[in-house]
């Protein structure tokens, strides 16, 4: 089963998308800050990781550079509020596999989901 991780800051965001998903067959999984997602990523592994950019605390840059200091196989998609080029180049430099801007739309995401499904099975039947 692929499992997801749903970082913001915004409960209502992490709870509408953990709902959505697990309707759908995923393990998701949701933290409000970057140190709760660390935390979980320890300890559960996800596949995939929604990050958003602008947090309290660690913010989405920080926590994506951890993120894949610890497992760069894992799929790492930001979640901006804005088109800000500057930050997307930054994520995509330190290995963000993707970048969704908000408002979130649902079935856009579900379909971002199953691209990074797809890339990690290919990735995992090399081996």
């Amino acid at each position: 089963m692929i499992k997801l991780l749903l970082v913001d800051d915004e409960k209502g965001i992490t709870d509408l998308l953990t709902d959505f998903f697990t309707s759908r067959g995923f393990s998701a999984r949701a933290a409000n800050n970057g140190d709760d997602a660390l935390a979980e990523i320890k300890s559960e592994r996800p596949d995939i990781v929604f990050l958003d950019i602008k947090m309290e605390g660690l913010g989405g840059l920080e926590a994506l550079e951890m993120i894949k200091a610890i497992d760069p196989t894992i799929k790492v998609v930001m979640l901006t509020m804005h088109d800000e080029t500057e930050i997307i180049e930054r994520a995509k430099e330190l290995g963000a596999d993707e970048y969704v801007t908000k408002p979130l739309k649902v079935g856009y995401l579900e379909k971002v989901v199953m691209k990074k499904v797809e890339e990690l099975t290919k990735e995992r039947t090399k081996k």
